[in-house]
């Protein structure tokens, strides 16, 4: 078996996380379109892992590549720890979750930049409608072929990281029913969901061009896949995930994400792999994960039958076993069974929401959570 030694500058699989951090009065519990007065300041500290997004009340963040998933912890932990600094400074907080439990769409900002103005005259009100937030993992790679091999077999895992991540129970004071409903509202924009399978880079590169060409898209960018090869960084970039609102929990599905990568890579290498099941039957387990997240059943398509989520997460835990140590990881990829024992932030929105029948309770214990173990930030 390869031996993988993430402490190596030539190590190819580094981790990147973004986040999309909601930012929310903590008087009214709703959002708040003040990015704008965030960045000023956000820059001269953060330069530019500080990004705004098309809302107002969106503020993203990412971090440098890193090499072991101690050193993306440090960096979640200092970003999580800035923004919420900088935002107190407004008497205001900040929340990871895939939704706001209260706020409508139809109340907020967009930030006065040409790119999203392109963006709302192309999607129309389905851009405005586009208030959800997400956390996407990237992974470096080794060749953009080797991206691509790994993309084919690593989709049938999306479904799996978004039954863990799911943190978006409501939608505009409603309880939709769905552990994920940031998934379902991010389905209407175009070039979305499950990717396609490719033989080879070229292949993905001539569908990119095609689409150039007939002004479809400007750039790849906006292929916005659950996963797909990040057209500058070098990276597979996962997107599947709702944010998370605990540390841990980021930690542990950046982790398992790296693990998956290595885990197949290891398997190339020694001529085995996973099979490529087709598109449509991933789309079947992504539709249960953002419905009924880890309550559901899942299909085992090698087996032909439904299994309960929790026991496939535990098999999932088991299938990337053997790379943990070499990575350094397992006690951060271990800490994926305590979600599905402890349950996702969507499950513990719910039960507090049946508990209170108040969703400001719901945002209360979100802002909470969302600064479990992360100290605020001496700005100078």
């Amino acid at each position: 078996m390869t031996v993988f030694d993430p402490q190596s500058p030539d190590f190819p699989f580094t981790i990147g996380i973004e986040e999309e951090y909601q930012v929310v009065d903590p008087e009214t519990r709703e959002l708040r379109s003040y990015i704008t007065q965030i960045l000023d300041r956000g820059r001269l500290i953060l330069h530019e892992q500080i990004k705004p997004e098309m809302h107002q009340s969106i503020v993203e963040v990412g971090t440098q590549p890193c090499y072991t998933i101690q050193q993306a912890r440090a960096e979640v932990t200092r970003l999580r720890g800035t923004i919420a600094s900088l935002a107190a400074q407004h008497n205001l907080r900040i929340v990871a979750a895939g939704t706001h439990p209260i706020s409508s769409w139809v109340d907020q900002e967009i930030t006065p930049f040409e790119r999203y103005k392109g963006v709302v005259e192309e999607m129309q009100q389905l851009a405005l409608q586009l208030l959800i937030f997400g956390m996407h993992v990237h992974v470096g790679m080794p060749s953009n072929d080797t991206a691509i091999e790994v993309m084919n077999v690593a989709r049938y895992f999306l479904p799996h990281l978004l039954a863990l991540s799911t943190s978006s129970p409501f939608w505009m004071g409603r309880h939709t029913g769905f552990h994920s409903y940031r998934a379902s509202i991010f389905s209407n924009f175009p070039r979305t969901g499950i990717p396609p399978s490719f033989h080879s880079y070229r292949e993905f590169e001539d569908y990119v061009d095609i689409l150039v060409s007939t002004g479809s898209i400007d750039n790849a960018k906006k292929i916005w896949w659950d996963m797909r090869p990040h057209p500058t960084f070098g990276t597979l970039e996962f997107r599947v995930c709702d944010i998370v609102t605990r540390v841990d929990e980021c930690i542990a599905l950046a982790a398992m994400i790296q693990a998956i990568v290595v885990k197949l890579y290891s398997m190339f290498e020694t001529n085995t792999t996973f099979r490529v099941y087709p598109r449509a039957l991933v789309n079947e387990n992504k539709w249960r994960a953002q419905r009924y997240g880890l309550d559901g059943k899942m299909i085992d398509f090698g087996k032909r039958k439904e299994v309960e989520a929790k026991a496939l997460m535990y098999e999932l835990v088991a299938f990337v076993d053997d790379v943990l140590d070499q990575l350094g990881s397992r006690q951060d990829v271990e800490y994926i069974l305590k979600i599905v024992e402890n349950g996702t932030s969507a499950q513990r929105q719910v039960a507090i929401f049946n508990q209170t029948n108040d969703l400001k309770d719901v945002v209360d214990n979100l802002m909470v959570e969302t600064m479990e173990g992360i100290p605020l930030v001496s700005l100078g």
